[in-house]
């Protein structure tokens, strides 16, 4: 359900260029703190964007330059990934830990309960429609991208939790070694260790209910739903959140799998710059 970008490699020095080396950090406990990067002028609207599992804030590389010129652009890492903390109690890691850590980034780069375009790949766009039934009030649009909204059945949410069990033994195995030659996404991000990765599967890419599948027809703010032509698994994902969501708009890119906004830059960048420009005119009318 959702992605797995991440561990260094060859392209890291020239994909990182663009990022500051002295981003700041959000303290949000004694030994929890979150990496975050801001990008864009602090008095545009603020767009934050959440990675998918196993990946990083790196990501997001080739949207910075485009997003930036439009939107205050806000970048971070979640909890056990990239330059963020990683907790050892396995408590620390859950789907409701990172929602109060999205509001907090909020909280504190744009100000208490201010809003924002809130969007994210995979495991990153399930916390965004997670964050938006906690704090619909917060939220001026969704990019729901590569990803899937969860399980109504138990069964089939069961069998996806045995796949993230298996993930986090993979890594509790194998290491960071886990990543490696699986996918060209993965080489341009970095991971301190792979007990975080362990314990971010086993609490945050696991599944306890179906609060946020049945949530999508409560959804009432603009909609972006975007999906790569070759990610199979979440086509079907896709074309079923466009239904439930009134209003929604998806895109299909071609030539792109599960990575869309790596797989096809341009084309996404396009894409997403083009529906929030378009539902900006509409609010208007």
């Amino acid at each position: 359900m959702f992605s797995s970008d991440g561990v260094t490699g060859a392209k890291e020095k020239s994909e990182l260029d663009i990022r500051s080396p002295k981003m700041p950090f959000l303290d949000r406990s004694p030994t929890i703190s979150l990496y975050y990067e801001v990008h864009g002028p602090p008095t545009s609207t603020p767009l934050l964007l959440t990675h998918g599992y196993s990946s990083t804030s790196a990501m997001w590389q080739p949207q910075i330059a485009s997003f930036s010129q439009h939107y205050r652009l806000i970048l971070w890492d979640m909890r056990g990934h990239g330059q963020t903390s990683y907790p050892s109690d396995s408590s620390a890691y859950s789907e409701e830990h990172t929602i109060a850590d999205m509001a907090a980034l909020l909280d504190h780069i744009c100000g208490p309960q201010s809003q924002a375009i809130v969007g994210g790949l995979s495991l990153g766009g399930y916390m965004s429609l997670a964050f938006y039934r906690v704090f619909p009030e917060r939220v001026m649009k969704l990019l729901i991208i590569d990803t899937g909204p969860g399980f109504k059945k138990d069964s089939a949410r069961e069998a996806w939790n045995e796949t993230a069990y298996k993930t986090a033994e993979g890594f509790e195995k194998n290491g960071l070694k886990q990543l490696s030659g699986l996918s060209p996404e993965r080489s341009t991000v970095r991971h301190r260790d792979a007990k975080g990765l362990a314990l971010a599967a086993r609490g945050m890419l696991t599944q306890r209910n179906d609060a946020v599948i049945t949530s999508l027809e409560r959804v009432q703010v603009p909609s972006l739903i975007v999906v790569g032509e070759d990610d199979r698994p979440f086509l079907a994902a896709a074309e079923y959140m466009s239904r439930k969501i009134g209003g929604a708009k998806k895109v299909v890119v071609p030539r792109a799998g599960h990575a869309v906004n790596i797989d096809q830059p341009e084309v996404f960048n396009e894409a997403v710059l083009k529906f929030l420009k378009g539902s900006d005119e509409r609010a208007r009318l």
